[in-house]
């Protein structure tokens, strides 16, 4: 027969699911997953917060400012690619800086402050999937804008503490409080934490020789063996 009259071999049929590290939310989870939304709007409507969505997309640089361009999640977890405008955009990895990016631009400065937040929305990280962690995640989080007082961090934690105590799951949890100090304190200690590692660069992983230089703070957070 001759191959110019041979029909073409049918393309293997390419098995549709989803992608690694994201799931559906099948009708038997959305029960859970509405209770979930349900207990969280409640408590963060009752302790004063307010709704807000930001887009699933953002320009990369929303992202690059408010989380930090030294930052794991922008250096290697984020979804990044250039559109048809060819405008660097991101899928959103996590939402405060998206929050505080709608807080500008909505001139929300203008209203009574603070500020009191929240969300419950769909992440995106291009992180490793493992068990308890996706690549597209939902998250609930509250944002207080306009104010310094401690006791905006203590009504944040109480009102996740009730949202846990209502799911039935606060008994799975430990509360740890830390504190990364003030601006002045932390400058001192980030000058203190450079002096330590200046000279044992080589007992450092390749991100942590770099971190050394953008971000010392973040040589404390290393998943490295070594470094830890």
């Amino acid at each position: 027969m001759d191959e110019q009259n041979e029909a073409p071999k049918e393309a293997k049929a390419q098995k549709l699911q989803t992608p690694p590290g994201i799931h559906d939310i099948l009708p038997e989870d959305h029960e859970f997953f509405t209770f979930i939304k349900k207990v969280v709007r409640h408590r963060a409507r009752q302790a004063g917060f307010k709704r807000i969505t930001t887009p699933i997309i953002e320009c990369t640089e929303v992202f690059q400012r408010g989380v930090g361009d030294s930052t794991d999640i922008v250096q290697k977890e984020m979804y990044t690619f250039d559109d048809k405008g060819g405008r660097s955009m991101t899928l959103k990895p996590e939402g405060t800086a998206g929050v505080v990016r709608a807080y500008i631009e909505h001139g929300m400065k203008e209203l009574p402050q603070p500020v009191e937040l929240f969300y419950i929305e769909p992440h995106f990280r291009y992180d490793k999937p493992q068990k308890g962690r996706f690549r597209q995640f939902w998250q609930f989080g509250f944002e207080i804008i306009g104010e310094f007082d401690p006791a905006l961090d203590v009504q944040c934690i109480f009102t996740a503490f009730k949202i846990f105590k209502d799911l039935g799951v606060d008994d799975m949890f430990t509360l740890q409080l830390n504190n990364i100090g003030s601006q002045k304190s932390r400058a001192k200690y980030v000058e203190a934490l450079i002096n330590y590692y200046t000279g044992k660069e080589r007992n450092l992983c390749e991100n942590c020789q770099k971190r050394l230089h953008t971000n010392p703070l973040r040589l404390l957070d290393c998943k490295s063996e070594d470094c830890i």
